[in-house]
């Protein structure tokens, strides 16, 4: 598609912020008005729009795809978005660790359980660890408390943190990366750790390490936006890369 605009700014608008092109204001999927709570996060959102050349790349817009998604799909039903993020507990990446009698079990310990013991800490829940791939679910009053969590986070957030839990199929990382105001990379990684440890065993397949890659950059974006829903400034240049 050819650039079909000028001028990209931003303006207030239905008590927010909106970016607007030649004067209009943004619309989302749904063509609803594009309208997010932090002036800062609508700077982020124009940046996308003035970093076109000519042919616009739809694929260079990640913050507004995440942010048309938050409007259209997560704020008409949080409620859903909530439910679903909380199945992730009983299946989470973090809590499922190899036989204690196995190498790669003492790494997960290592790496897993600090991001674990203060996810607890901080959440004031106790989850179960388990060895094995037997299912184990978890405690209903814990789940209860994650479900209130989640239901306390804007729709902003809350896509945001759908979009991290899912990347690393872990609600403890997708939270706790909601947290995480510095790099988020260390977090990414130890999400996946068993991947990582297969490779350093069998070697690395270039087809799986591409994809490892966009899903790497699919999460920073999504702390991105994480912290824009927050009232993080937004610095130029700062796109992950």
């Amino acid at each position: 598609m050819k650039r079909f605009y000028d001028m990209v700014a931003v303006a207030e608008a239905g008590g927010g912020w909106q970016v607007t092109l030649d004067g209009r204001g943004v619309k989302t999927v749904q063509r609803k008005p594009q309208i997010v709570p932090h002036e800062d996060m609508a700077f982020a959102l124009a940046s996308e729009w003035r970093a076109q050349d000519d042919e616009i790349d739809p694929g260079s817009f990640r913050l507004r795809d995440m942010v048309d998604y938050a409007i259209d799909v997560v704020a008409p039903h949080p409620a859903g978005v909530a439910f679903k993020l909380v199945a992730y507990s009983d299946t989470d990446t973090l809590l499922y660790r190899a036989h204690p009698d196995e190498p790669l079990y003492a790494r997960q310990q290592q790496v897993w359980e600090p991001i674990l013991s203060a996810f607890e800490a901080r959440e004031g829940v106790t989850l179960k660890r388990v060895s094995g791939v037997i299912h184990a679910p978890q405690d209903e009053a814990a789940l209860e408390k994650l479900k209130l969590r989640l239901a306390s986070l804007d729709a902003f957030c809350l896509a945001a943190v759908e979009s991290m839990t899912s990347l690393a199929a872990s609600l403890v990382v997708g939270l706790t990366a909601l947290e995480t105001d510095g790099d988020p990379r260390p977090l990414w990684r130890a999400a996946g750790l068993e991947e990582e440890w297969q490779a350093e065993l069998w070697g690395r397949d270039e087809e799986a390490e591409d994809r490892r890659i966009r899903r790497e950059l699919d999460f920073l974006f999504a702390h991105q936006l994480a912290r824009l829903a927050q009232g993080d400034e937004w610095i130029a240049g700062s796109r992950p890369e």
